[in-house]
């Protein structure tokens, strides 16, 4: 095999869901990059493989890229995965495909599954435009922030989130974007695999009513009203349709606020003048 980079998906759940070729390129390179070895020797040990794997992560990135990509440039092939998915979506990777290519080594993918897109394509909400923002933020002034920034955005928000965390998300996402429609995925491929679809109130009723949460979540927000498209409602209409769903009288005015391009506080001014 040529000397190459090989950026190989690899399952997130469902080991069927590896390609005849993701297995025909990691029983052919060198030796494997991954990020905890313990996990790719299961999958290998399912493929019968015998690779050497190489420990690569967020932690020994910056300091193990150069000798890897002075193994490539020395004529080795290798493969990079991930725990699971597509290599370098929210996870290690950056820095090793940026030198590698510096130092003219092919760089080749492999694909395959990925949580966030298998999510999208099973959502029900639109698929023309996507954002992915990787992990919310863990702290909720950083997360709300960050929401604020997307509300105006014509595109399906998805964003991977931990089940400790997702009630809190939940609550940002209303108290930010309001009641628009929420799909969380979880368990993807997995025996146990879930979709719950509603606004963030609802799902919070449904998944605060478990005694546990498990799985890891893929959340996906429908996106904001265009900008370029004219309100249907006056201000004051819209603001009480928000209040109507059980949104708080402030942060609908927020909300219809954003829709129409306007400031919290002039809205406010206009509501009560």
């Amino acid at each position: 095999m040529p000397a190459s980079l090989y950026i190989v998906a690899t399952p997130i759940g469902n080991l069927s869901d590896l390609s005849p070729r993701a297995a025909e390129t990691l029983a052919s390179v060198t030796a494997i990059a991954c990020e905890d070895t313990r996990q790719t020797r299961k999958l290998l040990d399912h493929l019968s493989l015998h690779k050497p794997l190489l420990a690569f992560h967020e932690h020994n990135e910056r300091d193990r890229a150069p000798e890897l990509v002075a193994r490539l440039s020395a004529g080795e092939s290798l493969a990079l995965v991930s725990d699971a998915g597509t290599p370098l979506i929210s996870d290690p990777g950056y820095r090793l495909i940026d030198a590698a290519l510096d130092a003219g080594v092919p760089v080749i993918p492999i694909p395959g599954p990925c949580a966030a897109i298998a999510a999208l394509s099973a959502s029900g909400l639109p698929t023309d435009a996507f954002y992915f923002g990787g992990f919310f933020h863990s702290k909720t002034a950083q997360r709300q922030k960050q929401l604020e920034a997307l509300a105006g955005l014509a595109a399906t928000l998805i964003f991977y989130e931990a089940p400790h965390r997702i009630l809190e998300a939940l609550e940002d996402i209303e108290a930010t974007l309001g009641a628009r429609r929420v799909v969380l995925a979880r368990e993807l491929t997995k025996l146990h695999e879930e979709f719950l679809r509603g606004t963030p109130a609802e799902l919070r009723g449904v998944l605060g009513a478990r005694s546990v949460i498990k799985g890891e979540f893929t959340v996906l927000i429908q996106k904001g009203a265009s900008v370029t498209a004219p309100p249907k409602l006056t201000l004051e209409e819209a603001v009480a349709a928000l209040e109507a769903q059980g949104i708080p009288r402030m942060d609908a005015i927020k909300q219809a606020a954003r829709e129409r391009g306007l400031s919290k506080r002039d809205a406010y001014r206009m509501l009560n003048p």
